[in-house]
């Protein structure tokens, strides 16, 4: 059972979704919040799998709720989706640099709703590779951070290539094809990514690949 938390301030939104989601037989409800203080205070009473944050609320927006979220140890489990009706403007891409899953513009059709709950629940990134070019094309212009040149020196050049296609979108069979490895040995070399780069989830390395400049914003191949 997928177990999720609402944090949204606007009641219709927080039902329609809830109404949604109620008439899945794999996936719960288990609370709703109206802020970002809330909707953390919440998600370490219930330890939810998704938590569906919108990123503009009073008392704590969306990027704090989630920064809180993915700094406490006892919230590892809990994937945070991240609500926008922009799509693609600079608080999605701090939400993803604090931690972020992925995100969902809010118009979104109600079977492609329902299946992005379900592959954030599995640990995937919610990040489209042609838009997340143009997030990062847009806001990853500053040279490198001693952090990132730190991090990419942890990894070996197996991960780093692995890394990057993450980056591109690749799910661990697409990437084991590519490298011509099983994809358990796919799955080994991004889980030692994350780990060496302290990444919660395939959205951070996504976010790391291009800030590194394993990955150009225009390229697709």
């Amino acid at each position: 059972m997928i177990r999720v938390l609402l944090v949204d301030d606007q009641p219709l939104l927080r039902s329609g979704f809830r109404a949604l989601l109620d008439l899945e037989d794999d996936i719960e409800v288990v609370a709703e919040a109206a802020d970002g203080q809330e909707g953390v205070a919440l998600a370490g009473r219930h330890l939810p799998d998704i938590a569906l944050i919108d990123i503009r609320m009073p008392v704590v927006d969306g990027i704090e709720a989630t920064r809180r979220i993915a700094a406490d140890p006892a919230l590892a489990q809990v994937h945070v989706v991240i609500l926008t009706n922009y799509g693609m403007d600079e608080y999605v891409f701090n939400a993803l640099r604090a931690g972020a899953a992925g995100f969902l513009v809010k118009d979104i059709r109600p079977e492609d709703f329902l299946h992005a709950v379900r592959v954030a629940a599995r640990g995937d990134a919610l990040l489209a590779p042609a838009i997340t070019r143009k997030l990062i094309n847009r806001y990853v212009t500053q040279p490198l951070t001693p952090a990132v040149e730190t991090g990419l020196e942890e990894l070996t050049n197996r991960e780093r290539e692995a890394v990057a296609l993450v980056a591109r979108g690749l799910s661990n069979d697409e990437i084991a094809d590519r490298m011509v490895i099983t994809p358990m040995t796919a799955k080994t070399h991004v889980n030692r990514a994350m780990t060496k780069l302290h990444a919660r989830d395939r959205a951070q390395l996504v976010v790391f690949a291009y800030e590194a400049g394993l990955v150009a914003p225009g390229n697709n191949s």
